[in-house]
């Protein structure tokens, strides 16, 4: 589990295709990466991935061809700036919200407008992302624990602080770019509760 809290920001290395998957190569950036261990879990963008080698500047981690075809992992380019968080630990706050690192669909950068120190961001997003979506609710954007503003049928609006945009990805991030979207979890077992009704 992930809280949605950037630890750093890196970058893509090098994406090695493996007969229809990928073996990813990240530079750690900022990230804090002492004590990493083999096997560990670390979000790339909001992407859960599962470190099978590292070093003292980088880790190494494989992507299922499902990942690659679902996420923005398949098509960044070598040296593109990606966020990156560590698992939470049993002692670590919550400070955003529960995230699982399991992404529900593509978004896109539709407008960004200055709102005085900060930015008014807004997403497009599938109509099964959006039914989710909630105004004051939370959203994972490419791994960002964000506060929905307003939510429509074709997208959502969230602000960005300046600390928010310097210490993420969303300083490299531009209209027309695609991102990774995780809805909040409890909306989604709520919907599973009330929709099991009064079965047994």
């Amino acid at each position: 589990m992930f809280t949605g809290l950037i630890e750093g920001v890196g970058r893509l290395a090098a994406h090695d295709s493996r007969g229809g998957d990928a073996r990813l190569r990240i530079e750690v950036g900022s990230l804090p990466f002492t004590q990493v261990a083999l096997g560990e879990s670390i979000a790339v963008n909001g992407v859960c991935l599962t470190v099978v080698a590292f070093d003292d500047a980088s880790f190494v981690a494989d992507a299922s061809n499902e990942t690659l075809a679902l996420t923005t992992l398949g098509r960044l380019p070598p040296g593109a700036a990606l966020n990156l968080e560590r698992a939470m630990r049993p002692s670590d706050r919550l400070g955003g919200h529960l995230v699982s690192g399991h992404v529900d669909g593509l978004g896109e950068v539709d407008a960004i407008h200055q709102d005085a120190r900060a930015q008014r961001w807004r997403f497009t997003a599938p109509a099964a992302v959006l039914r989710y979506v909630a105004k004051k609710g939370s959203v994972c954007v490419d791994g960002v624990s964000l506060t929905v503003n307003e939510v429509d049928a074709s997208g959502f609006e969230v602000a960005l602080i300046p600390h928010t945009i310097s210490h993420t990805a969303f300083a490299s991030t531009g209209l027309g770019d695609a991102v990774n979207l995780e809805v909040d979890l409890v909306a989604r077992y709520v919907e599973r509760l009330l929709g099991q009704g009064s079965q047994p």
